[in-house]
């Protein structure tokens, strides 16, 4: 079973609403932040380069390999406020041969204040024409494999 990949975050004013409260929409921001974070760290980012990432020649197209979200969800259990220092473990909690899924906890102070969830599909993008699915690299399934906890 692997580890999950944990990062930290400062809840910013911009981040708050009037009560100094972070906004929902804040953590859905810091998810996908964290999920960022944690692909830098093993090399890769949210946007590949098709013939750079898994041999394959983009044709002259301009082709990339991209993980649109096709789902993303959060519980809150606690708020979160101005100026809280939030530890952020992200897992995978599936590999699929086409798809993603994350898992996010949320901890303030050791204690767990919200959960989340997004989901994303690996997929062929072309400009001008719509995304299309494809297999995940393996070079990419295997830097994401030690974050597995599914």
């Amino acid at each position: 079973m692997g580890e999950p990949f944990c990062t930290r975050r400062l809840v910013e004013f911009a981040d708050t609403d009037m009560a100094g409260i972070a906004h929902f929409s804040a953590f859905f921001r810091w998810m996908e932040a964290a999920e960022h974070a944690m692909l830098r760290s093993v090399g890769l980012s949210i946007f590949l380069s098709s013939g750079g990432q898994n041999g394959e020649d983009d044709g002259g197209d301009g082709a990339a390999v991209s993980f649109p979200r096709v789902n993303a969800a959060c519980d809150y259990r606690s708020p979160a406020r101005y100026a809280d220092e939030l530890q952020i473990a992200v897992s995978v909690a599936k590999l699929g041969t086409k798809s993603i899924a994350y898992g996010f906890r949320f901890s303030l102070a050791g204690a767990e204040i919200a959960t989340g969830q997004m989901t994303s599909v690996c997929c062929r993008i072309v400009p001008g024409q719509p995304p299309r699915s494809i297999a995940i690299p393996e070079g990419v399934a295997d830097k994401l494999r030690p974050f597995a906890t599914g």
